[in-house]
Parts: structure tokens; C-alpha cells; sequence
């Protein structure tokens, strides 16, 4: 049983896996996709995204996306996503990452 003193830290980091671009691509589930490939398209002209404006042009809720956003996060792929800020809902920093993990 974890105690407060052998919980592991919590933290936002970015790129946890080892997983391959191709790899981490086809574990996704439909949703992660969908939002992966939403934050691909807009981000090289966007950099902040809310949950609840990804949610609307997705057909989904904000919590649905705020949900599958860990695995994009973690995983290692060609955008780098880091949660930015929580006024007004989730707010997500974007940038497409240059060295195309």
C-alpha cells in the first residue's frame, strides 16, 4: 500500500513512454485519434486550445476530452501537449514538436 511518503511525486511531464511515434499512434483509441489529429492540423497555427472548443468541433464533451488527453500527452508523438491553465475549463498548450519524436 502506498503512503503519503511512497507515493511517487505527481507531475505534468511531458513524453513519459518510450513508445514509437507508429506504436503509440495505433494504441490510441477512436477519440485519442480524433483529438490527435485535431491538435495536429491546428497547431501550426494555434498554440492554445480549450477542452470545451475541441469538444464542440469534435462532437464530444470537455470531460471526455480532458479524459483522452493523457494519452496524447504521455505518449510520444509529433505535438507536445502540456495543460496550461484551468480558468474557464482546461486550457491546453500545443506546439508541434520539430524533431518528430
Amino acid at each position: 500500500m502506498l503512503t503519503a511518503r511512497t507515493k511517487p511525486p505527481i507531475t505534468d511531464s511531458l513524453h513519459v513512454t518510450t513508445m514509437s511515434t507508429s506504436t503509440a499512434s495505433t494504441d490510441l483509441n477512436e477519440k485519442q485519434r480524433r483529438i490527435l489529429g485535431y491538435l495536429r492540423e491546428r497547431a501550426g497555427t494555434k498554440t492554445y486550445f480549450k477542452s470545451r472548443l475541441i469538444a464542440q468541433e469534435l462532437g464530444m464533451t470537455a470531460k471526455e476530452v480532458g479524459a483522452n488527453m493523457t494519452a496524447i500527452r504521455t505518449g510520444e508523438f509529433d505535438v507536445v501537449v502540456e495543460k496550461w491553465g484551468y480558468s474557464s475549463g482546461t486550457t491546453w498548450k500545443v506546439d508541434i514538436d520539430a524533431q518528430g519524436s
